[in-house]
């Protein structure tokens, strides 16, 4: 079966004729929601499935952003308020977890909220770590300030989500945590030497080499590459991120619509295949713009396709789980942490 090396998204919360054909023919290897395609989990359900039949393929993935915080696409009433990643750290002590254990337990809640309505990959966890005078886009969203408590809190998140049967995708690798500006907004410049990267930003991403996907981060690294933003860098993909990080699972770019990058559509997602990325991903469900970005888009296939299918392969059915009894314990933790928090204040 021929599929388009490609993550699209759509425009609300049932697919139009129009999109219903797009999708018949590019064939895309995925789908991404947002908040505009949510409003109950059984139309999510149905969205999902109806997506699936279109592209004939029961695995196919379907993905969201669901971290927590600012950043979750399904939200009250239907679905839980989970806390951003800064706010997991330490929250465990006296209730008889260590802090990993905790943040594998707020994920596997999230992963059950998601696999109940057809959503088998999460782009979380984010293991971006900032710094002093950054942007504020990653902020809250990161799980510290330090490369191996952010890996090890990471680490945890995604292993909730995979013990629920959803898969993680770590993000942004190699690294925004540095960026002075919004990647969605404009295009960041980092000029740390490659020491001082290698040090902090990709020593988080090191460790979680061996998980599943990764999305790339839009953001010239001067050090490296002067020129070209990461995700169009064949420099920074081959050299950093399935060099000296030694990741060689699926690397999917953030969203292609974002300002950072320039250029046309067909001529942004060229760029990104050359450089070695192996799935392109455009989320705005503009069709115009998602025929371009399909025309220069090659079907998954070599070393690319290899890497989808291992990932897919490794979504497993959820282990032993009571997600009543998981939300109680959550929420009694959240709650002893606020009353700590009043209390200093």
């Amino acid at each position: 079966m021929n599929i388009r090396a490609l993550i699209c998204g759509c425009s609300g919360h049932d697919l139009t004729s129009d999109e219903v054909a797009a999708l018949r023919t590019i064939s895309p290897w995925g789908l991404i929601l947002f908040g505009r395609n949510v409003s109950t989990p059984e139309q999510v359900a149905r969205l999902t499935a109806k997506f699936r039949e279109i592209v004939g393929r029961e695995d196919a993935p379907v993905l969201i952003d669901q971290e927590g915080g600012r950043v979750q696409r399904m939200k009250p009433p239907h679905w839980r308020a989970y806390p951003a990643a800064s706010r997991l750290a330490g929250l465990a002590a006296g209730a008889g977890l260590v802090e990993e254990e905790f943040i594998a337990l707020n994920s596997r809640l999230m992963a059950h909220d998601l696999r109940r309505a057809g959503i088998n990959v999460d782009c979380l966890p984010v293991l971006d770590v900032p710094v002093a005078g950054a942007h504020a886009v990653i902020g809250d969203r990161s799980y510290g300030a330090d490369a191996a408590m952010v890996t090890r809190r990471g680490l945890a998140a995604a292993r909730g989500l995979m013990d629920q049967g959803v898969l993680p995708v770590m993000k942004h690798i190699p690294g925004h945590g540095r960026a002075e500006a919004d990647s969605h907004l404009a295009l960041p410049v980092v000029h740390a030497s490659h020491a001082t990267l290698s040090a902090s930003d990709f020593a988080a991403f090191a460790p979680a080499r061996h998980l599943p996907m990764a999305m790339t981060a839009h953001i010239i690294f001067t050090a490296l590459d002067d020129e070209r933003p990461a995700t169009q860098s064949p420099v920074i993909v081959e050299r950093i991120i399935r060099g000296e990080i030694g990741f060689d699972g699926l690397l999917m770019s953030d969203d292609i619509s974002m300002k950072a990058l320039s250029g046309d559509f067909a001529t942004r997602a060229a760029a990104i295949f050359a450089a070695g990325v192996d799935v392109a991903l455009h989320c705005n469900g503009d069709l115009g713009e998602l025929h371009a970005v399909a025309s220069a888009t090659p079907w998954l296939q070599g070393r690319a396709r290899q890497r989808a299918e291992a990932a897919l392969a490794m979504i497993s059915g959820p282990k032993p789980f009571d997600p009543v009894e998981a939300a109680a314990l959550c929420d009694e933790i959240l709650a002893k942490a606020d009353l700590r928090q009043h209390a200093v204040a």
